[in-house]
């Protein structure tokens, strides 16, 4: 059962034993080929093709101009067309699926062809279709057999798992997973019946309620995949051409041996999984887990995601009420889900991923061979690992001894806990970290292609080392600055050469926050910010790019928040109560414990900073109470003690009783008709909102989409709204400003909405995302 409760994502393993491998080794005896096109109707095949080894078919997958293969309708039809072509050759025993492309099986359904349907209905069609074609699979008199190289998901896996037999290549790139739920969807072709009965009730509720990704080995001893085989070196053609052929040759051999009876599909059960079958197989046993599982996910999703429920309540259906109410469920929940606003904000966060992993300036003149950081504190050395972990030679400068060596720490215990999670080999670690310099002078700067400097957030220290370092770099070099809220034009100020600076803000932890934002100023070129962006990818961050500007998107949209916070504080709600309140409306961290996370010490600096910037308007809560929390040593976290208490090992930590006297002396009468839960709620959010608008009619943010994806990966945004131009588009344009007034009555300009977001309200018509 543990493994059907453990954390859902917010919404992301690996050395088989020898045995669990297949040797290579020549091919059956009999074994002809024959390339014979078998239907006039193969001209115009484009995405599915066949040709028959001797008595086996082999079927290839290939969506044209594409790096994946999905499931598009075009795809289906063709691959319906081929099968029953095979189903009626007489000639052909059983039948092998495979790829054509090295890295993808099938990653999953067209995502398009759900979102082109306009009712519930036609999704509910889509997903009856995939179940009819792949009943067919699963029922099939040919014996055939699923050939895994690359990723394997969602409508991907649903193909797999409705074949008799699985075989994939023991690689890295070999992931497999329904991923159905980080869409607010399920899976919809079967997948939902078929996996709790393959690799059982605890381990099927795990993958399709977080949607992690499953490697091959991991598979082979759920019961997913029934034999692996290891990939091949170099030769005449590359490693992956190589693997795919032998895959496909061995896949051919195990048809061969199901059709002729010399290999069985069944599979032996460790006694484990035969008790654990056993147990599930008692209708009181299933509702327990059913009952954890489901007080887990609300716990985890404050019910704000429809479709980890729905999951639940699919699978329950299919195992107590049998097989064809399971289906019926399935297809209609799919559909249902389809049509969610949470699953339309959840898809239109997908494809703000796709576009942000994107190069707009196009590729740079030269590539980042050679890096260099600056400051060996938490975010220096994160930013070190993330560099170092995707192949780029890496120097990490401190000016202490101390600060360098807790660094270079900081980096092995990241990739050392790869190693403990079995992605990475002690050896690979190893290899990594050759690649990492630590170093207290510039030696070695004149090779760097990059420089990022990640030290205090005090412009006389970012002007001395930005002065030091064009000292010693080459001309090509390029100067970034990690710094969350110091305009870049003011940095770039004692540059002699500001077209080769610019800003690469991340987010701490930086090993484990997806978002980059890349700030660009007036006088940046196009090459630079190109540069900067290809870094970025190459570390496997979601990339926005947005104007300089003091605070930049991400922090000028968490200062008036956070300013917020302190006032609604010293309106004498607890920490606690706002953290639950801000958690109900779906932050993943309440809004005190955010303060506590960022650092009391850094959110008075920036606020000081914002304040000085954008005077009253960013007013709210009085600053001069974090100054007195800082003089006390309340830093939060870091500090053992901010607005709680923080011990090691400590899950349920208490309030700090410190900040009572703090408090008290900062107390101010609440309004009782601006302070209920909704109106603190929507006191925090509209405020993130409206300054979110104000950025991008400012064009700070050159769309909606980057200011979504920014709010969402780097601020912690609910993903279930989408962020927050999804966010005024679902719940009105015109009912935000109609709050912002209400709040504006009582507070004044802290609260006067933006001209952009007044004329959204005006026009009924206008979203921000079409």
């Amino acid at each position: 059962m543990a493994a059907a409760v453990r954390a859902i994502g917010s919404l992301g393993r690996f050395t088989a034993a020898s045995k669990y491998s297949l040797s290579r080794r020549p091919p059956p005896a009999g074994y002809a080929c024959r390339n014979i096109s078998t239907s006039t109707a193969l001209q115009d095949r484009t995405h599915v093709s066949y040709d028959i080894k001797g008595d086996v078919a082999v079927v290839r997958f290939n969506t044209p101009n594409s790096k994946v293969n999905t499931l598009s309708k075009q795809l289906n039809a063709e691959f319906n067309d081929v099968m029953n072509e095979i189903w009626a050759n007489e000639g052909v025993k059983s039948a092998v699926l495979i790829s054509s492309k090295p890295g993808s099986f099938i990653a999953g359904a067209d995502i398009d062809m759900i979102e082109a349907c306009k009712t519930s209905q036609e999704v509910t069609q889509l997903s009856q279709e995939g179940q009819k074609m792949l009943e067919k699979i699963e029922q099939s008199p040919k014996p055939i057999v699923a050939a895994i190289s690359g990723t394997c998901l969602g409508g991907g896996l649903e193909v797999a798992i409705a074949c008799h037999y699985r075989i994939a290549t023991k690689d890295k790139k070999t992931v497999l997973g329904t991923p159905e739920v980080l869409l607010g969807l399920l899976p919809g072709a079967g997948g939902t019946q078929r996996l709790p009965k393959m690799v059982g009730l605890p381990a099927a509720f795990d993958m399709m309620l977080t949607g992690r990704n499953i490697r091959a080995d991991r598979a082979k001893k759920m019961g997913l995949v029934d034999q692996l085989v290891d990939p091949l070196g170099p030769g005449v053609k590359t490693p992956e051409a190589r693997t795919i052929e032998y895959l496909e040759e061995v896949a051919v051999g195990f048809a061969r041996g199901l059709a002729n009876r010399t290999v069985s599909a069944k599979r032996s059960k460790g006694l484990i999984q035969k008790i654990t079958d056993y147990a599930m197989a008692l209708p009181f046993v299933r509702q327990q887990v059913y009952k954890t599982v489901e007080g887990k996910v609300q716990k985890q999703t404050k019910g704000l995601y429809p479709a980890p429920l729905k999951i639940i309540e699919v699978v329950k259906t299919g195992l107590d009420q049998g097989r064809d109410a399971g289906y019926l469920t399935e297809s209609q929940s799919f559909g249902q889900l389809a049509m969610t606003k949470e699953s339309k904000a959840l898809l239109g966060l997908y494809h703000g991923q796709v576009r942000c992993k994107k190069n707009k300036f196009g590729a740079p003149q030269r590539e980042v061979k050679t890096l260099a950081v600056l400051g060996a504190g938490l975010m220096g050395a994160g930013i070190a690992q993330v560099s170092v972990d995707k192949g780029m030679k890496t120097i990490l400068k401190d000016t202490a001894q101390k600060g360098l060596d807790r660094g270079q720490q900081q980096v092995f215990k990241g990739l050392n806990s790869k190693v403990k999670k079995k992605s990475l080999t002690s050896f690979e670690r190893d290899s990594i970290l050759s690649n990492l310099t630590g170093q207290l002078d510039y030696k070695g700067f004149e090779k760097a292609d990059m420089v990022i400097e990640a030290v205090f957030e005090d412009i006389n220290i970012k002007h001395k080392v930005l002065k030091e370092v064009e000292a010693v770099i080459p001309a090509h070099c390029i100067f970034a600055s990690n710094t969350s809220a110091l305009p870049i034009s003011q940095i770039a100020a004692v540059s002699k050469r500001p077209e080769k600076v610019i800003g690469m803000h991340y987010f701490s932890p930086v090993d484990k926050m997806q978002l980059l934002e890349i700030i660009t100023t007036d006088k940046t070129s196009q090459d630079t910010a190109a540069s900067a962006v290809a870094v970025g990818l190459k570390q496997g961050k979601v990339v926005i790019v947005v104007k300089d500007g003091p605070g930049f998107y991400t922090t000028r949209c968490l200062g008036p928040m956070l300013a917020e916070v302190v006032r609604v504080l010293q309106e004498g709600i607890d920490p606690k109560k706002i953290d639950a309140i801000s958690t109900a409306f779906g932050f993943p961290v309440g809004a005190a414990t955010l303060i506590d996370e960022v650092g009391v010490d850094v959110a008075t600096h920036v606020a000081e900073d914002l304040g000085k910037a954008f005077g009253e308007r960013f007013g709210g809560g009085s600053i001069e109470l974090f100054k007195l929390m800082v003089e006390k040593g309340f830093l939060g976290r870091k500090a053992g003690k901010g607005f709680y208490v923080y011990q090691e090992g400590v899950k349920n930590r208490n309030v700090n009783s410190g900040m009572d006297e703090i408090l008290a002396r900062f107390k101010v009468p609440a309004k009782p008709e601006v302070c209920t839960d909704e109106d603190i709620q929507m006191r925090l959010v509209t405020r993130f909102v409206n300054e979110a608008a104000m950025c991008l009619q400012e064009g700070i943010l050159s769309n909606p989409v980057e200011g979504d994806i920014g709010a969402v990966f780097g601020l912690g945004f609910p993903p279930c709204l989408g962020g927050p131009f999804r966010y005024a588009d679902s719940y009105g344009a015109k009912q935000l400003v109609d709050k912002l007034r209400k709040y504006e009555a009582v507070y004044g300009c802290q609260f006067t909405p933006c001209q952009l977001l007044v004329d959204y309200a005006n026009s009924p018509n206008k979203k921000f995302h079409q």
